[in-house]
């Protein structure tokens, strides 16, 4: 009797790095030169930011409905940063990747870092793949962050502190790609897929 070809689940690709690195700019633009590459959007109590729209960047909720996922435990992680509130319903991603779909998680590093936590303790069993994405420079941070110009100096300030910190852990990661280009950083984590998904086959 032949044996039935197991059914490929997808790839859960985690995206990490310091607020103003340019994570949403990179995976935008990996999901365009990728149709078979699906986003993970997360839920937030922040305000949405201008261009931002409910159920495109971010799900908006209030913080009493935030509250109410935690504690059913909708999330496939959650953190509060920097005064509101980010989390991966994990309904969505687990349906995602049982359809053999590879799955984008852009989270910021304590996301990062709980879905790790999850995944080696075998609550999520998907084969993942962490990526750090870091900017050329802290003097290149800085400017993004500023250029952004949707917060005051002093949040900036604070960011961007908090940022350095965060760049202390990349070690932990799988990879670490450096967003000196947008294109090229999209195209390195392309690769990064690629590899990862040959290794899927193999084993």
């Amino acid at each position: 009797m032949p044996k039935r070809k197991r059914k490929r689940r997808g790839l859960l690709i985690v995206v990490s790095g310091p607020s103003g690195v340019g994570k949403s700019t990179v995976v935008r633009r990996l999901l365009r030169q990728n149709k078979n590459i699906t986003l993970s959007i997360s839920a937030t109590t922040r305000s949405p930011r201008p261009g931002e729209s409910d159920g495109q960047q971010y799900y908006f909720v209030l913080p009493e409905e935030f509250d109410k996922m935690v504690k059913a435990g909708d999330f496939l992680e959650w953190a509060k940063v920097h005064g509101s509130c980010y989390g991966t319903p994990l309904k969505a991603v687990k349906s995602a990747l049982s359809q053999g779909c590879d799955v984008v998680c852009e989270v910021d590093v304590q996301g990062a870092e709980a879905i790790k936590k999850i995944v080696e303790a075998r609550k999520l069993i998907v084969t993942t793949v962490f990526v750090f994405l870091i900017p050329p420079s802290v003097d290149i941070l800085a400017f993004r962050l500023k250029k952004r110009k949707t917060e005051n100096a002093q949040v900036v300030n604070y960011r961007l502190r908090a940022a350095i910190d965060e760049l202390q852990v990349m070690e932990k990661y799988d990879y670490i790609v450096v967003n000196d280009r947008v294109e090229s950083a999209a195209e390195k984590i392309k690769a990064i897929i690629n590899v990862e998904k040959e290794r899927m086959l193999i084993n």
